[in-house]
């Protein structure tokens, strides 16, 4: 009789354990991880895990499993990974992707099979204007922002003549199309390179035989690394300052180029040492779990995972879609940007800096220059019927 009371205890104890396991949300992570820009979605997910395991592997007090998988970069890759989590995994929450053609290709059709997706990074126009969905959120920004910034900025400051040069692919044409709808000067070449590309030295040139007083570009990840490499070494940054968007400038890469990149200006709606207390707890606690910096793209991982803890501890489930939906909208969280907020087309309402790369006793990093945009809201809200 003793052992079959034991044998009863171990199983209900058994069925409990299965019990839980089956109640956690699970999180479909899909991010590039291989490839030049690895180290994007590297960032992206350690940002994500960090809110996790502050939580003793739950978010808002609900617990859940992060799947993570490496789109190597490739639309087809990531429509066959966003598939396997709906029909075999049951994923009802993404996030993660990198590159605005690997949202383009996984993001329209995930939301119209009832699937939540909350960009941590991409932000393609499209999907802020006519194409916006009930189930899209962007917790990063829309690609345009972080050059509107610059735009705006370079045009304060006085340069006359801007040279501009972005990877031919929705993101690229997006970023310079943002730099232009603020920069009121003449626009001295406007370039289009492969996507992946290494080698800048033609473009180069022929950016050197323009003259222009200035120039703007979007290059992030490795492409970033060589072009502001090959830039320095043909002697161009001390006669033409550069500007772009955050992406060429986070941490990594400014590790990887080091002086090439001092004295740069850029676009971002995020720095280490914006004044925030959710910031501040950020920052120390990424850096003593990975022993690095966070970059934008870390930062952007983290509050996107504490946005779903805001939900799910609103919710307590994710069968409720339309819940938590609503609890999604409400951002009742607190970002380590400070002010955030979603607007019509749920994509984000917030302040967008200047930052400067400086040399520190530890390396180059970035600091915060001005506050050029309150409460900024995307040029494509407008479009957006929901």
């Amino acid at each position: 009789m003793k052992k079959l009371i034991v044998g009863l205890c171990a199983l209900g104890m058994m069925m409990s354990s299965a019990g839980i396991a089956a109640d956690k949300v699970k999180i479909g992570m899909i991010t590039t991880l291989s490839t030049k820009g690895g180290y994007l979605g590297e960032d992206i997910r350690d940002g994500f895990k960090l809110a996790i395991d502050r939580e003793g592997g739950k978010l808002g007090g609900v617990p859940v499993e992060l799947m993570v998988e490496d789109d190597g970069g490739k639309p087809e890759k990531g429509k066959q990974i966003a598939e396997r989590y709906t029909q075999k995994d049951g994923v009802k929450i993404m996030t993660g992707i990198v590159f605005s053609n690997v949202a383009m290709a996984v993001i329209p059709k995930v939301v119209r099979e009832d699937v939540l997706y909350l960009s941590a990074n991409a932000g393609p126009s499209k999907l802020a204007g006519d194409g916006c969905h009930p189930n899209y959120f962007s917790v990063s920004y829309q690609n345009d922002n972080l050059d509107e910034v610059v735009g705006q900025y370079v045009s304060e400051i006085g340069h006359k003549n801007v040279y501009l040069i972005a990877p031919n692919y929705p993101a690229g044409k997006d970023h310079l199309a943002g730099f232009k709808r603020y920069y009121k000067g003449n626009i001295a070449g406007e370039v289009y390179t492969k996507l992946d590309q290494s080698d800048y030295s033609a473009e180069i040139a022929t950016l050197r035989a323009a003259g222009p007083d200035a120039v703007f570009f979007f290059l992030p990840g490795g492409m970033g690394i060589n072009f502001l490499k090959q830039y320095e070494q043909a002697g161009l940054n001390q006669t033409i300052p550069l500007y772009g968007p955050a992406f060429s400038f986070d941490e990594r890469i400014l590790g990887a180029v080091g002086s090439a990149a001092l004295g740069v200006k850029n676009g971002s709606q995020w720095t280490h040492d914006l004044d925030f207390p959710a910031n501040r707890e950020f920052v120390d606690a990424y850096r003593q779990a990975y022993g690095r910096m966070p970059t934008l793209y870390a930062a952007q991982g983290y509050d996107t995972a504490r946005l779903i803890g805001s939900a799910l501890q609103a919710t307590g489930k994710i069968d409720d879609l339309a819940a938590v939906r609503t609890a999604l909208k409400k951002a009742d969280f607190a970002s380590v940007r400070g002010n955030f907020a979603f607007g019509e087309n749920q994509h984000p309402i917030q302040d967008i800096y200047i930052r400067e790369v400086v040399k520190t006793e530890t390396g180059f990093t970035n600091k915060t220059v001005k506050k050029v945009f309150t409460n900024h809201v995307d040029a494509y809200a407008a479009e957006c019927k929901m």
